[in-house]
C-alpha cells in the first residue's frame, strides 16, 4: 500500500480511529485475562469479540492492511471460540494477547505517521495452528448459551440467517436491532418483543462526545478567575456588613453573594469533573501484567482491583502510572513468595495482590497491599550502614518507619541480585520524584512474613487547590493543605536544640523543625503571647514541622505562574486573596529541597 496516502488526506478521520482503538485496546488486555479465569462467560467473549471486529472495521476503511490481517485472524480465532468450536486455554489466550501487542504497535507506527511492515509471520503461523486444531484442545461438554435477539428472531422466522449475517457484519457498533430495522428486515415492534423475551432492555443512545483538552483548560482557567472574583466579593460583603450593620440592602446584598458563591462552586466541581477520568484507565494495564510477570517468575498471584469507578483529574491520571506500575512489580518480585516457599509458611499457595482506590475528603488514596514477606527493617539498616548513609549507632536508635523510608533514596536496593524486573535501585527513586510532583504522601506499613500496604494520598486537581494560610512577619504564604498533615501550638519551651537543628517531640517521635521565615529571609514577630505554631508537612515519605506565628485559616486558592523570568526556590506560584492582595504559594517539594540542603548529610536531621 502506499505509506503514505491514508494518513495524509484522512489526518482527522485518522486521529478518531487512534483514540476509539486507544480505548479499545486498553479494556482488550484486562478482558482477555479475565477471560482465562471465566472461560465460560459467553458475555464476555462477545464483548472482546466486538472490540476486535470494531476494529477491523475501520482499519480496512482506511487501508492499514497488516493490521486488518491479523485482527481478522484474531477475531476468527475468537469466533471459534464463542460459538464453542474451540475452548479458552492459556496458548490460546497467550496468542491472542501477542496478538493485541502487535496491534499496539501497528498503531503507534501510525499514530507516529511513520507506517513500516512488520514480520507478522510468527504470529499468524500461531493463529492458523489454533483455528487447524494444532494448539487448542475440542470443548469438553457445555452448557447450551442463552439465546441471543438474533437467535430468537430467526426462529421466530422474522429474519433468515442469512440476513441476520449481514447485519452482523454491518453492526459498527454493535447494536443489531437498530441495523435490522434499518436494513428492513424487521420492525421496531419486532425487535421489542424479541428483547423482552431475550429479557434484555435497548441500548440507549451514545451519552458522550469528545472535547479538546485545551478548551477544558481554558475553561478551567475561567473558572479560577470566577472563583478569585467570588473570594473577592465575600471579602467585600464582610466589611460591608460590619460597616451598615442595619442595613436592608446589606441583607439582600449577602443573600446574592451567597447565591453566588453556591453557583460558583458548583460550576467549579462541574468543570472540574469535565476532567476527571476513572482510574481503570490506570488499572486495567495491571491485570495482563500481572499475569505475565507471575508466568515469568513462577509465581501464582490472584490480583484484586477495587474502585476502578474512582475519578481523579487528568494531569494527576498522565503522573500516576509510572509509580503503580513499580510498586507493582515490587509487591509481585519482592513481596509475593514462591509457592513451596508460601506453603511451608502456611499461606495459601496463591499470593494476594490488591490496589484498591477511594475518596477521603479532597483526596484520593491509593492503596498497594500484598499478603507476601514483607520488608525485613533490619536488611535494610544493614544495607544503609554499608552505603554510609547512617552509622551502626544511629541505626540502632532509629523507628521502623525511619528506617523503611531508606527505600526511596536514589540507587538503593536490598536485592541480592539484579534481575529484568528489579534490583537496579531506580523503582522508588521514580515512585518519590513522581509522588513528589503532585505535592502528594506516600507512607507504607510492613510486617515481615506477613506483607506491606504502601499507601498514596493525592489532590484530586492541582488547578484549584485547598491552601492553609499562615503568616510570618508580615508575610501571608499559602501551604497546598493536601500535604498538611497537622498542626500543633507550642511554646518556645517546647523546642529542643540536637546539634544545632530544632527539633520537638510529637507523640513519641521526633519532628525536626524550619521556620519558614529563615528559608525566605524574613524577620518574623515575637508571638504576643508566646505561641508558636507548627504545620506538620509531608511530601512522598518525608515529614516536617513549618513554624509560623500565625495561622489564618484554610482557603480556597487558584495558581497563578509567576512566568519563566520568576522562579523563586521554594514557590509554586502565586494567588490573590479576597482583599486584592497577591500571597506566595510554597512549593513544599522544593522547600524540602532547600531544607535538606541546608541541614547538610548528617542523615539525624534530615526530613523523616
Amino acid at each position: 500500500m502506499p505509506v503514505d496516502s491514508p494518513i495524509d488526506e484522512m489526518r482527522e478521520i485518522v486521529n478518531d480511529f487512534i483514540l476509539e482503538t486507544e480505548e479499545l485496546l486498553s479494556g482488550l488486555d484486562q478482558d482477555l485475562v479475565e477471560m482465562e479465569k471465566s472461560p465460560d462467560d459467553l458475555n464476555l467473549l462477545n464483548k472482546i469479540f466486538r472490540s476486535v471486529h470494531t476494529i477491523k472495521g475501520a482499519a480496512g476503511f482506511l487501508g492499514f492492511s497488516q493490521m486488518v490481517e491479523l485482527v481478522h485472524h484474531a477475531e476468527d480465532v475468537l469466533n471459534k471460540l464463542r460459538h464453542g468450536e474451540l475452548k479458552v486455554n492459556s496458548k490460546i489466550n497467550d496468542a491472542i494477547l501477542k496478538s493485541v501487542d502487535i496491534i499496539k504497535l501497528l498503531l503507534t507506527d501510525i499514530k507516529n505517521n511513520d507506517i513500516k511492515d512488520i514480520d507478522l509471520s510468527g504470529i499468524l503461523s500461531e493463529l492458523t495452528d489454533i483455528l487447524s486444531g494444532k494448539m487448542s484442545e475440542a470443548p469438553a461438554g457445555k452448557e447450551p448459551a442463552p439465546k441471543k435477539l438474533g437467535e430468537i428472531l430467526v426462529e421466530e422466522q422474522v429474519v433468515t440467517e442469512e440476513q441476520l449475517e449481514e447485519a452482523l457484519e454491518s453492526q459498527v457498533p454493535p447494536k443489531l436491532g437498530e441495523v435490522l430495522v434499518e436494513k428492513k428486515f424487521a420492525t421496531e415492534d419486532q425487535v421489542q418483543k424479541a428483547l423482552s423475551k431475550q429479557g434484555a432492555a435497548a441500548q440507549p443512545p451514545e451519552q458522550t462526545i469528545r472535547v479538546d483538552i485545551n478548551r477544558l483548560d481554558n475553561v478551567m482557567n475561567l473558572v479560577g478567575e470566577m472563583v478569585l472574583g467570588r473570594n473577592r466579593l465575600l471579602q467585600l460583603v464582610s466589611k460591608l456588613e460590619q460597616q451598615y450593620e442595619d442595613s436592608e440592602i446589606i441583607g439582600t446584598l449577602n443573600e446574592t453573594a451567597s447565591h453566588i458563591t453556591l453557583i460558583t462552586t458548583d460550576l467549579q466541581l462541574a468543570v472540574m469533573k469535565t476532567r476527571m477520568q476513572p482510574i481503570k484507565k490506570v488499572f486495567s494495564k495491571f491485570p495482563r501484567m500481572v499475569r505475565d510477570m507471575s508466568r515469568d517468575l513462577g509465581k501464582e498471584i490472584n490480583l484484586e482491583l477495587i474502585g476502578e469507578e474512582t475519578e481523579l483529574d487528568k494531569s494527576v491520571i498522565e503522573e500516576i502510572g509510572d509509580p503503580l506500575v513499580h510498586l507493582v512489580r515490587n509487591s509481585i518480585d519482592h513481596g509475593i513468595e514462591m509457592p513451596d516457599e508460601r506453603i511451608s509458611a502456611g499461606k495459601d499457595k496463591v499470593g494476594q495482590v490488591r490496589l484498591s482506590a477511594y475518596y477521603e475528603g479532597n483526596n484520593i488514596v491509593i492503596e498497594i497491599k500484598d499478603d507476601g514477606k514483607g520488608m525485613d527493617v533490619d536488611r535494610i539498616k544493614e544495607k544503609a550502614v554499608e552505603k554510609g548513609m547512617i552509622t551502626p549507632e544511629e541505626a540502632s536508635r532509629m523507628s521502623k518507619k525511619d528506617v523503611i523510608s531508606f527505600i526511596f533514596a536514589p540507587g538503593f536496593s536490598t536485592a541480592k541480585k539484579v534481575t529484568d524486573v528489579s534490583g537496579r535501585g531506580v523503582g522508588m527513586d521514580v515512585v518519590k520524584t513522581n509522588i513528589t510532583k503532585l505535592n502528594g504522601l506516600i507512607d507504607i506499613d510492613s510486617d515481615y512474613g506477613k506483607g506491606s500496604v504502601i499507601s498514596i494520598k493525592l489532590p484530586l486537581t492541582i488547578a484549584i487547590m485547598q491552601s492553609l494560610m499562615v503568616g510570618t512577619g508580615n508575610e501571608i504564604f499559602a501551604l497546598p493543605l493536601a500535604s498538611v498533615i497537622e498542626t500543633v501550638r507550642i511554646s518556645n519551651d517546647d523546642i529542643q536544640t540536637v546539634d544545632r537543628h530544632e527539633v520537638i517531640k510529637l507523640r513519641n517521635s521526633v519532628l525536626p523543625l524550619v521556620r519558614l521565615g529563615d528559608i525566605f529571609r524574613i524577620s518574623a514577630e515575637n508571638s504576643k503571647n508566646g505561641w508558636l505554631y507548627v504545620v506538620v508537612t509531608g511530601v512522598a515519605e518525608k515529614r516536617v514541622g513549618i513554624m509560623v506565628e500565625k495561622l489564618y485559616g484554610q482557603e480556597e486558592v487558584v495558581i497563578k505562574s509567576l512566568g519563566e523570568y520568576v522562579s523563586p526556590k521554594g514557590i509554586a506560584g502565586a494567588t490573590i486573596l479576597g482583599d486584592g492582595r497577591v500571597t506566595l504559594i510554597v512549593d513544599l517539594a522544593q522547600l524540602f529541597e532547600i531544607i535538606n540542603t541546608d541541614k547538610g548529610k548528617d542523615a539525624r536531621f534530615k526530613m523523616t
